[in-house]
């Protein structure tokens, strides 16, 4: 069939071989701009032309939407004004879509004095659709949404766009991987306003709309977080706002939770409240702030969030990749594509998840003991004995130095050049940015109660920070150096820290008083550990020598060496008997804690060992190293059980959950890894 493009013909699907469309006569166009087939009409846009269902012949005939320009009024300035917001939203879709929930713009062009704009076509189904079939969403779901896609505001946000129409037909929940994109951005819905101002109307869809948009229209990025407000309401109560505002006005946001089917955590509560308050001034004025609300009252009432609102995330999206790499990766894709074939047990997804590796997306998990488990899916697993990659996503920094799991296993923390970034384990997807040193941190810790997180910083510094509201406490001063590494004893009181200036601090955290100072070292400390009993600290530097310290007194115990090159990773076993260092020299060494014997070297790696770290039972060494691959080692007999690979850089740091069901890695190609064991 072929698609007539007179947007006023009745029945535009002809027959293909016709020349002419068979009910306006109008001449029919084979392949817009010698590239585009247009299939069917999708929607007609109410004066001003249709959108179309397209194929892109140059791609393979990948599907594509495309808006067609073709108002019926003629005055001059509406015109004028109409093709010049199209032009606009053309320019907004190149550049906002480069981030994977937004749609691509593939081209822009006039033909036959039409003008026409082609984008990425979205395969999935909006909200709407979606609510219509489950008749309601939980609060779980609703937080999953927000998390969604909030970030995709603060990206549009951020480069001056407000989206003025954000509702649930306007969310598309992507088929493939079922992230939630955004679409929509269209003159013709601005356009329509614009035109239509001098004539009283507004901007946006009432009851969706927040009020400065349908009395004044003006809009803010307030604005179109009112509007995803009203789209949870919708959502979760299956009654349109549009129906309450044309019945009560505004007056419905201050009474939404009356429409609640069931009552709902305290906490979206608050969240949802800030979001549809009427007076822009009193609403959350950033999509960070939003962000920053969900991570706090998530964190801060664990009992509630346990009971009721643990975060379970569907599908999501790796973090955002500009799309001028595209070529570069999908270049790489290729040749990967040949690979998975030739081995029959890897499949290709979708580009933006291959980061020189096939990484596996998100999906719906089986039901398995842990939160964390049910979100990280089989269905995708990448195969490695034990272990298998459950997700891949980027971070901003050139190089992942050091990664950290929250004690309930649901957040990473890693650190992002001059800053430290939170991301949710269960999606990869990015919570917050906490900003405060003046250098780059090199290494991040969290204190065993889960309250503060603590980083070292290349400026010398120490920072704590209220980890669930994401606030800066104290900052520790007195190196001449860089912080490299750290430490925090079991039960949480003591913090230890090692410099490029030869020494180790030690400080009262409860009192925030410097304890010791250790000094012993003849150049860079890079590792330490407390033993499971705190009694005594381990240290490695780069004068390749191991010191054992009694934390009472400060004194050095004894000095252990073996190693030719730098020690830059500890571990200590749970019963504290046991230690284990990783060298530059690329060895693992087993030592006697007590009387400091070296046991055994365990060696297999090609390049230097970053790290070690053990699982909660003490049972399984990983190991990463600038070889770009992990090791899982049997500790008690030393014997390499498998090799991880995956890193397309070396591994800089790892970090087990508490049940030991999940591994997380960070390297030097800038990723952040998420490996589960399967069962």
């Amino acid at each position: 069939m072929i698609c007539c493009l007179n947007p006023d013909c009745p029945h535009p699907l002809n027959p293909d071989g016709k020349e002419f469309c068979q009910t306006c006569n109008s001449p029919l166009v084979q392949l817009l701009r010698k590239r585009f087939r247009v299939i069917r009409v999708l929607s007609d846009e109410g004066g001003f032309g249709r959108t179309y269902l397209a194929e892109d012949i140059d791609k393979l005939n990948e599907r594509c939407v495309i808006k067609q320009l073709a108002p019926k009024f003629q005055e001059s300035w509406a015109l004028s004004k109409a093709m010049d917001l199209f032009q606009r939203e053309a320019q907004r879709l190149q550049q906002l879509g480069e981030h994977p929930q937004i749609p691509t713009l593939l081209a822009y062009f006039e033909e036959n004095t039409y003008l026409y704009l082609v984008q990425q076509f979205i395969d999935g189904q909006n909200l709407l659709k979606e609510l219509q079939q489950k008749r309601g969403y939980s609060a779980k779901e609703i937080r999953e949404i927000l998390l969604d896609l909030l970030p995709v505001l603060r990206f549009i946000h951020e480069r001056g766009v407000i989206h003025r129409d954000i509702k649930p037909q306007n969310i598309i929940r992507r088929k493939i991987d079922g992230r939630l994109c955004l679409i929509d951005f269209g003159s013709s819905k601005q356009l329509t306003a614009k035109v239509h101002i001098q004539m009283g109307t507004s901007i946006g869809s009432h009851g969706y709309s927040a009020i400065e948009q349908i009395r004044d229209g003006k809009a803010y990025p307030a604005s179109d977080l009112f509007s995803l407000g009203a789209t949870c309401f919708h959502l979760l109560t299956g009654i349109s706002p549009f129906k309450l505002w044309t019945e009560h006005g505004y007056a419905w946001v201050q009474d939404w939770q009356q429409y609640l089917k069931s009552p709902i955590a305290t906490e979206l509560v608050e969240v949802i409240d800030k979001l549809l308050a009427k007076d822009v001034q009193q609403r959350y004025q950033s999509a960070e702030q939003v962000l920053k609300d969900l991570m706090r009252k998530q964190l801060s009432d664990r009992k509630t969030e346990t009971a009721n609102s643990s975060v379970i995330l569907p599908p999501t999206q790796p973090p955002f990749i500009p799309r001028k790499y595209a070529l570069l990766r999908n270049s790489f894709l290729v040749g990967s594509l040949v690979m998975v074939i030739v081995l029959g047990e890897f499949f290709y997804r979708q580009s933006h998840n291959f980061n020189f590796s096939i990484s596996s997306r998100f999906g719906q998990g089986d039901d398995t003991s842990t939160n964390n488990e049910a979100i990280l899916p089989r269905s995708s697993k990448l195969p490695l004995g034990n272990f298998y990659l459950a997700h891949t996503f980027k971070s901003p920094s050139k190089s992942v130095l050091s990664v950290a799991i929250s004690p309930d296993d649901k957040t990473i923390v890693s650190n992002s050049g001059d800053s430290i970034k939170l991301w949710s384990l269960a999606t990869g997807q990015e919570i917050i940015t906490l900003k405060g040193h003046s250098d780059r941190v090199n290494v991040v810790s969290i204190t065993p109660d889960g309250q503060t997180l603590v980083s070292g910083s290349e400026d010398g510094t120490i920072k704590l920070w209220n980890l669930a509201r994401g606030q800066e406490i104290r900052t520790f001063a007195g190196h001449r150096n860089s912080v490299h590494t750290l430490a925090i004893s079991p039960d949480g009181s003591i913090l230890a820290n090692g410099s490029d200036d030869n020494t180790i601090k030690l400080w009262d955290l409860t009192t925030t008083q410097e304890i010791h100072t250790l000094n012993g070292h003849t150049s860079w400390v890079r590792a330490i550990a407390f033993s499971p009993d705190q009694k005594t600290l381990v240290s490695g530097s780069r004068d390749q020598t191991i010191k054992v310290w009694d934390v009472t007194t400060g004194r050095e115990i004894r000095t252990l060496t073996g190693h030719t090159q730098t020690v830059t990773s500890i571990a200590i076993t749970p019963d504290g008997k046991t230690l284990i260092s990783g060298s530059d020299d690329k060895t693992i060494k087993i030592w006697d804690l007590t009387t400091g014997k070296q046991i055994r070297t365990l060696t297999g790696h090609s390049g230097g060992v970053r790290s070690v770290v053990l699982s909660p039972d003490g049972q399984t060494l990983a190991s990463g190293s600038g070889d770009k691959t992990i090791k899982l080692w049997n500790l008690k007999t030393g014997e390499a059980i498998r090799t991880l690979a995956g890193h397309g850089d070396g591994v800089q740091s790892l970090a087990f959950s508490q049940n030991g069901n999940i591994l997380v890695s960070g390297g030097f190609d800038n990723t952040i890894k998420i490996w589960r064991v399967s069962s």
